[in-house]
């Protein structure tokens, strides 16, 4: 199946005796017992089953879990690791699961943070027990790109495995796993959900190994699944996956140019503009350049703050991916210890009619 009729099709896997034309949500937590059934739903649900099938087959990757939330996926990734093993990961990245590397695994995992748009940095940051690079492409908020392929040549030849962040591109724009990457996270939240109302998180790995194992062992037994009301309600968003990234691109890219033109803008990031730094890798690696864009505006974070407060269709809110347009100045969402400038402004560009937000825009400005 293509992308757009696996986005359909995928994860509808029919277990009830009626044969609905839609796999139904199973509520039960506990099921009766007999040869190679399910037992409890911690552990095993149709729907989360359905979902994580759907999602392994869009990253294609080998199996796929779900979880309640990204974080929740991400630190499963560092809960399997060894104790005492070292993280390589991007100096910007989403400050939630930099704070989870940080707080929850501080003492016991070691990690450091660079620049990943030089592979220098990345080579240079390798240890004797180094076992994981942590790649975010592209980055939040700056929308850096790093080079996936190059990446995973550095870590195959260091012993070490590569995850790659895959939340802004989705898999709609990016497969990592084909860029050379072992596992591919997500925030479900985000993309997948697509409307704002649907918390979840997932991995898919490249291979069924022994640390895939590790991650299923976290997943089954620390709990942080998603319900099955989330479950169905993710695969029936990811059957428009396709249609509205499209549309999400196209407006963002669009805006893009119009902000780059702007008097009252410094600098725009966004990597479809031929003036971003990182664009010609991301000609090679992304089939489209995604509806996240950042810019910082002249005057400063109070500058910044003004101009948001004049808007009507952009939602003054933290998070991305739903069909509203959502915008926040981003530093004040990090908190004190954020390396993120002060007037950069993230934009999570929706679905609404394109001559509407950029009216809104120009009133704002």
């Amino acid at each position: 199946m293509r992308l757009e009729t696996l986005a359909i099709h995928g994860a509808n896997i029919i277990t009830d005796s009626e044969k609905p034309a839609i796999q139904p949500i199973t509520l039960s937590t506990t099921f009766i017992h007999q040869p190679d059934s399910m037992i409890y739903s911690r552990a095993n649900n149709p729907n989360r089953n359905a979902l994580e099938k759907l999602l392994a087959k869009l990253e294609k990757g080998e199996d796929a879990t779900a979880f309640s939330s990204g974080n929740a996926a991400g630190a499963a990734v560092f809960q399997a690791l060894e104790p005492g093993s070292h993280i390589i990961a991007p100096d910007d990245m989403y400050h939630g699961l930099k704070n989870a590397i940080l707080q929850l695994f501080n003492g016991v995992l070691e990690a450091t943070f660079v620049d990943m748009t030089d592979l220098k940095n990345i080579e240079n940051a390798f240890q004797a027990n180094t076992k994981l690079v942590w790649v975010e492409s592209p980055s939040n908020p700056l929308l850096k790109i790093t080079d996936i392929r190059a990446v995973a040549k550095l870590a195959k030849q260091n012993g070490a495995m590569l995850a790659c962040d895959n939340t802004f591109a989705s898999p709609v724009f990016q497969n990592p796993i084909d860029l050379g990457a072992d596992i591919v996270m997500h925030s479900s939240t985000k993309y997948f959900g697509g409307h704002s109302d649907i918390l979840g998180g997932a991995l898919i790995t490249k291979s069924v190994d022994d640390f895939w194992e590790k991650v299923r062992i976290v997943q089954r037994v620390g709990g942080a699944v998603p319900s099955p009301f989330d479950c169905y309600y993710l695969c029936r968003s990811i059957k428009t996956l396709p249609y509205r990234m499209k549309g999400h691109a196209e407006h963002a890219g669009i805006i893009a140019d119009y902000l780059s033109q702007h008097s009252g803008v410094e600098q725009v990031y966004y990597p479809g503009l031929k003036s971003h730094s990182g664009h010609d890798i991301a000609a090679t690696q992304m089939t489209g350049f995604g509806g996240i864009l950042s810019f910082q505006v002249k005057g400063g974070a109070e500058a910044a703050n003004n101009l948001i407060s004049r808007l009507h269709y952009f939602t003054n809110a933290t998070s991305l991916g739903g069909v509203e347009s959502l915008i926040e100045r981003r530093a004040a969402s990090e908190g004190p210890n954020t390396l993120t400038p002060q007037n950069l402004i993230r934009v999570s560009v929706g679905l609404e009619h394109l001559d509407d937000l950029l009216e809104d825009l120009d009133q704002a400005f």
